[in-house]
């Protein structure tokens, strides 16, 4: 019989940073069955259908049709890995990834924060879902962005009122994305037909049509639209954050955001725990990888490739390729109006009301992702010892500042909201390039063998950094040409 792994050492006097508190050594709960555990998953779908399944890529397809395909599948795969190995940390310490990047250089936070309310704060997501509330009930654009900011006052309203801010969040997911399940499967059956299926076959293959691709759609947009095949950006990050108010494995063991006013805080910071390497944690670490893993393959991998090429394939069949003017949401309005020609009125309303309702539980994702990391990183770092700030507070300042960040935008006149959504997505695309090297560091140096990534999956994260990168070095150089040729 082997003798006992040591359990001397932690996770702090381990690296060369000592930015954040040693964390003891703890055992992890019993695993979950499937059922119990989804709901990560499910919140990171939410956000992955407003931003890049029903906008970005169904507008690409507009202008260039069904060429690129191929990139969206790689796209969900490698934001597939990604999002295995943020939560592999988190299920192992129940610290967020943010926390293990601040572990390795203390100055990780506060570029996090950067790297988060920056490119979140256009509020593309909750002005989409306004305008296409207004192609069902006719009010003009110039209401468009004082019926957003009230949505964005009622998202932080329903935030702020949840005694327990993940079980309210993952209840309205759950309902937004069974209603969006439910008329992608009607999309399938009755409405792309033969020519979106033959345009996805043909798509699969036309590797070599990415530079032209590019010379039509520009590079940002290209570059955004990578970025949010799948969720995109921090939002990935998110799914450390989930995992531990869930209370999947480690993360069972740290205090969840509440509300301030109906739930009972803990000022306490979010520093984890380190598992122990004996027997049976090893075994319980094994079948929670294994629910974990089958949780976000199913519903992130599967069904959100599903809904992403079944919006492409619709509007490939509904409006063609080249049909509407760039750089706005008229192929919105016009899938709409050819779904009603084919169905009736009824198909058109019920298109673009679900674009509403995909829309606006896109922000609702957005405005909890927001405040969840930026919080996070704030009560592990400067705020630890504060007995006046938790988590929960900081959570719901953070949040009604990014509503006022975006109701300030808006009012300024910045209402388009495509190109809220390529600037948001562009940035994003440069985030994902930078954590997906951090990602490599973090598993490979803070995590006892037993736990850390290898083989395939570690190539998937180098992959990751090669694959961003590439087109993050691609868009820097388009913007910095422009700025010297004065475009």
């Amino acid at each position: 019989m082997d003798s006992p792994r040591p359990q001397g050492g932690d996770l702090a006097t381990e690296l060369p940073s000592k930015a954040l508190p040693a964390v003891p050594y703890a055992d992890l709960p019993e695993p979950l069955r499937l059922k119990q555990v989804l709901g990560p998953s499910v919140l990171l779908l939410a956000g992955a259908i407003g931003s890049g399944e029903f906008v970005l890529w169904p507008y690409i397809t507009s202008q260039v049709g069904l060429a690129v395909v191929w990139l969206v599948i790689i796209g969900v795969l490698t934001q597939y890995f990604l999002n295995m190995e943020i939560e592999r940390y988190t299920l192992v310490t129940g610290e967020t990834a943010v926390t293990g990047f601040t572990r390795l250089w203390k100055p990780w936070s506060w570029l996090f924060i950067i790297m988060t309310v920056v490119p979140w704060m256009w509020p593309g997501w909750a002005t989409g879902g306004t305008t296409t509330l207004g192609f069902v009930l006719g009010f003009g654009e110039d209401a468009i962005p004082w019926i957003t900011i009230g949505v964005l006052v009622l998202i932080g309203a329903v935030l702020t009122a949840s005694p327990v801010v993940y079980r309210t969040v993952e209840k309205i997911q759950f309902f937004m994305v069974g209603l969006i399940v439910l008329f992608l499967v009607y999309a399938l059956l009755f409405l792309v037909g033969g020519e979106g299926y033959a345009g996805l076959g043909e798509g699969l293959v036309s590797v070599g049509e990415l530079p032209g691709a590019v010379s039509t759609i520009g590079t940002a947009t290209l570059l955004g639209a990578i970025a949010f095949a799948g969720a995109g950006g921090s939002l990935n990050l998110a799914q450390s954050n989930w995992v531990r108010d869930k209370g999947l494995a480690m993360g069972a063991r740290l205090p969840k955001v509440v509300s301030p006013f109906t739930g009972e805080e803990i000022a306490a910071p979010t520093t984890g725990f380190m598992c122990r390497r004996d027997e049976a944690n090893m075994r319980r670490w094994r079948d929670w990888w294994r629910v974990a893993d089958r949780e976000q393959f199913v519903t992130f991998f599967v069904i959100g490739l599903i809904a992403l090429l079944t919006f492409m394939m619709l509007a490939y069949s509904t409006i063609g390729v080249g049909t509407t003017e760039a750089q706005s949401f008229d192929f919105i309005r016009a899938q709409g109006e050819a779904l009603g020609d084919a169905q009736g009125s009824w198909l058109s309303t019920t298109f673009w009301l679900i674009g509403s309702v995909v829309l606006f539980s896109t922000n609702l994702a957005v405005l909890d992702m927001v405040g969840r990391v930026t919080a996070d990183v704030l009560k592990t770092g400067p705020l630890r010892n504060s007995t006046t700030w938790s988590e929960s507070k900081i959570y719901f300042a953070i949040v009604w500042a990014e509503i006022v960040f975006g109701s300030v935008i808006l009012l300024s006149g910045v209402t388009q909201p495509l190109i809220l959504l390529v600037i948001a997505s562009s940035l994003n695309g440069l985030v994902m390039f930078v954590y997906s090297a951090l990602l490599i560091q973090l598993n490979r140096r803070t995590l006892p063998a037993e736990f850390r990534t290898g083989g395939v999956r570690l190539g998937a994260l180098v992959w990751a950094v090669l694959f961003y990168g590439f087109f993050s070095v691609i868009l820097l150089v388009d913007q910095f040409g422009n700025l010297v040729g004065g475009g």
